[in-house]
């Protein structure tokens, strides 16, 4: 197991430099100035002169790559003085010299082009919205998935077996974004009236006399638009595996024993019909946080996806390469820990 892990982790780095280097090079070679755009397109030749040698955008790319992995690393090379300190805020591990020591801190990801913070406080602010929408969505697919599969499956040939196959596939052949549109129209526009729910709106509102209160019914449509296509496929996976288990023998013979259907459903097959279906929602959850991009800016949800786009839209590379490098970490993240879970369930997995 030991060995199997530690495999997986190696992957996972090598990965994760994979992107990382990607990254930066992609947004390098980019037009556009960025201390014309951290200034303002007004800046003096001073001012632009002091700014690229902050960014060391004066210094070769293969020596800012080299800096930029520095930054991302926890442990890293750093000089020894107060203005170094207090932008990297690390912990000093052991000094190299009078002017460099080995420092322990947080991936720095450097400054918003736009408001001037830190893009890891830009992100932390940001990810408590993102994370909240998936795991509702997730939650809401799983729970729905595995009661129409199981529906599905007992009522097998039936027409409401029909209708979920039906929906389901629907379900996986609609990309989230395009959901996204037509709910936000529907619900949000069309029905408001009736169903009291926003196009558009956040999980926070702020009102000139109550002040920031809590709006959960902003939650529902984008959690209902990013969770069909999981839903689907959960619902789809649900009702094979049950399928397969309610054809055993142990489930003949507990039939026959005189238990009940639902006991022989809910305390016999389903358990045993849930090992697939439990790796595909730890799957699925890395892909809704990416997932979510779209569908936050055009619910105009306060999340990762919705200032990613709006970085874009602003040339503002710093945080937008900052959100590219955290979606990756936590697929790899998710990912190695679905791998272990295969390994847990199936231990011929850790033989390849």
């Amino acid at each position: 197991m030991l060995h199997f892990l530690a495999r997986r982790i190696r992957y996972s780095l090598l990965v994760l430099w994979g992107v990382v280097s990607l990254v930066f090079f992609l947004f390098n070679v980019l037009p556009g100035d960025p201390a014309r755009l951290t200034l303002g397109q007004r800046s003096d030749l001073n001012s632009l002169a002091n700014v690229r040698r902050d960014l060391n955008l004066d210094k070769p790319l293969f020596t800012r790559y080299l800096f930029y992995i520095n930054d991302l690393l926890p442990i890293g090379l750093h000089n020894r003085d107060s203005a170094t300190a207090q932008r990297y805020h690390y912990l000093v591990l052991f000094p190299v010299s009078t002017e460099k020591c080995i420092a322990l801190k947080w991936p720095y990801l450097g400054r918003s082009y736009r408001t001037k913070r830190e893009v890891n406080a830009v992100l932390t602010d940001a990810l408590p919205g993102t994370a909240i929408l998936a795991l509702t969505a997730m939650s809401f697919a799983t729970i729905a998935g595995i009661l129409l599969g199981i529906l599905a499956a007992l009522k097998k040939g039936s027409w409401l077996d029909t209708s979920a196959i039906t929906a389901s596939v629907a379900g996986i052949s609609l990309p989230s974004f395009v959901a996204a549109l037509f709910i936000a129209y529907l619900f949000g526009y069309l029905l408001h009236s009736y169903t009291g729910l926003n196009m558009t709106g956040s999980l926070w509102e702020y009102d000139a006399f109550t002040g920031r209160h809590l709006a959960i019914r902003n939650l529902i449509l984008p959690a209902f638009a990013l969770g069909i296509r999981p839903l689907a496929i959960i619902t789809q996976l649900t009702r094979s595996s049950m399928l397969d288990v309610l054809n055993q023998d142990y489930i003949r013979t507990a039939c026959a024993k005189g238990l009940s259907k639902t006991k022989v459903v809910f305390r016999h097959a389903l358990p045993n019909a849930l090992n697939p279906v439990v790796t595909t929602v730890s799957g699925w959850l890395a892909e809704l946080l990416a997932g979510s991009f779209f569908v936050e800016y055009i619910f105009g949800w306060k999340g990762v996806g919705k200032i990613t786009v709006d970085a874009l839209d602003k040339f503002d590379f710093p945080l937008v390469m900052g959100s590219v490098l955290l979606t990756a970490f936590i697929f790899i993240i998710v990912n190695l820990f679905t791998d272990l879970l295969y390994s847990w369930l199936d231990p011929r997995v850790r033989i390849h």
